[in-house]
């Protein structure tokens, strides 16, 4: 996979899924969860990408695909995970490949900046002062600006830029990040998100392994309570 792709998956897939479906519609919160549960379970994209086509193949065969177009990627999860293990097999004993080198050069550091400036503002409004919200809320998401902030010097290191390293220090921060959100969310908002995903998941659970729709359930939580407060995503997974 070259470097783009490496950080490009989200987008990649979204508009594969639109170009098979033939219509440029907007994809759902709970396509955006099975994509970022696909991304953290190391589905490479071209697994991805051909198990999507596994996938509209088989429902063209179906008596529904005659009727009904593909609405979600959620029919397309065991296809992926399939076409993931077949990719994986294949690849056994050939060494592990690295993007590293590929991917040093896809962002400038100034892009990264301002992407990161960008980021750091969104956490300092969400930690103004605020009667709904709690102080050790506001606290936990000013540790995690700062330390977003000191991420930036890496950006004015000599030698080569370490993406992957840089990622992982991302990462890390978003986790974080989750973990403050979901420690301090309102019962009522909660309950809301725990309803939509329900809702949004209940015809495809059959399809789906327990494993899997815990996955989708937790970043379908995890995209949601963003949203609700304003915040960002902080990977380079989500660079545009």
């Amino acid at each position: 996979m070259d470097g783009w792709n490496y950080f490009n998956y989200f987008t990649e897939i979204e508009a594969y899924f639109w170009k098979k479906r033939g219509a440029h519609l907007l994809v759902s919160p709970l396509d955006w969860a099975i994509m970022e549960a696909w991304q953290k379970a190391g589905v490479p994209l071209e697994a991805a990408l051909k198990g999507i086509d596994n996938a509209f193949e088989s429902y063209l065969r179906s008596r529904r695909g005659a009727n009904k177009p593909l609405k979600s990627l959620a029919y397309c999860t065991d296809a992926v995970l399939e076409a993931a293990e077949e990719q994986l097999e294949a690849a056994a004993g050939s060494g592990p490949k690295s993007t590293q080198g590929a991917a040093k050069e896809i962002f400038s550091r100034e892009e990264l900046k301002a992407y990161f400036a960008k980021n750091i503002e969104a956490l300092k409004r969400a930690t103004a002062p605020n009667d709904s919200r709690p102080a050790d809320m506001s606290n936990r998401l000013r540790e995690i600006s700062e330390s977003l902030e000191s991420t930036i010097t890496l950006l004015d290191s000599p030698g080569a830029l370490d993406l992957e390293d840089l990622e992982r220090r991302l990462t890390i921060l978003d986790e974080k990040l989750h973990a403050a959100l979901t420690t301090h969310a309102t019962e009522e908002v909660m309950l809301k998100i725990r309803r939509e995903v329900d809702g949004q998941l209940a015809m495809y659970r059959r399809k789906m392994k327990a494993e899997q729709l815990a996955t989708v359930e937790k970043q379908y939580v995890h995209k949601r309570l963003l949203e609700e407060f304003g915040l960002p995503r902080l990977s380079l997974y989500y660079f545009s």
